[in-house]
């Protein structure tokens, strides 16, 4: 299985205790990706709340282990060794922005691909909706539009698949990065 590759090349150590919850977070956002694709249902994962919270309780979660694992030496990811003192205020206030922006840059990449897609792919339908109703589309024209639909809509869900994959391989490397503080 994919996701077990995913985890066992992105996390060094504790990796069986962690294919579960990367495994039930994949399928919780594919679920909720795929359930878009249902005529009049809504995307879960288009909605910003969700998946910052989602997005937010894994990042949570990670520095939670990470300090219990690590102590005092998980300061050293936000401060590296060898910094001139001068600096020193400016690059942790760097460092920590970078590594907070984690949270909201994992939420907005989810949610804006599948907000996106979905959107494209009710604009077509309801176009093509219209156009057959007042029947202004010609005869030779519907096939054009049912293929371009088509060609979105096996697009959309192959990106269902792939922002999922992504998030989770993005969770693991976070995972990971706070884990084995270097």
């Amino acid at each position: 299985m994919f996701i077990k590759n995913v985890v066992n090349n992105a996390i060094l150590v504790n990796k069986n205790i962690h294919f579960g919850i990367i495994l039930n977070l994949f399928i919780f956002i594919v679920t909720f990706n795929l359930i878009g694709m249902i005529p009049y249902t809504f995307t879960l994962t288009s909605i910003f709340i969700i998946t910052f919270n989602v997005s937010a309780a894994f990042f949570l979660g990670s520095n939670i282990i990470a300090i219990l694992l690590n102590k005092y030496v998980y300061t050293d990811l936000f401060m590296p060794k060898g910094v001139p003192t001068l600096i020193t205020p400016f690059l942790l206030l760097i460092e920590l922005i970078s590594y907070f922006s984690r949270v909201f840059s994992l939420a907005i990449r989810l949610f804006a691909n599948m907000l996106s897609g979905h959107i494209l792919l009710k604009i077509l339908m309801g176009l093509m909706w219209v156009s057959v109703n007042k029947q202004t589309v010609l005869i030779f024209i519907m096939p054009m539009a049912v293929l371009v639909i088509s060609a979105v809509i096996g697009l959309e869900l192959t990106i269902a698949f792939l922002q999922a994959y992504v998030f989770i391989t993005l969770v693991c490397s976070y995972v990971n990065d706070a884990i084995n503080v270097h």
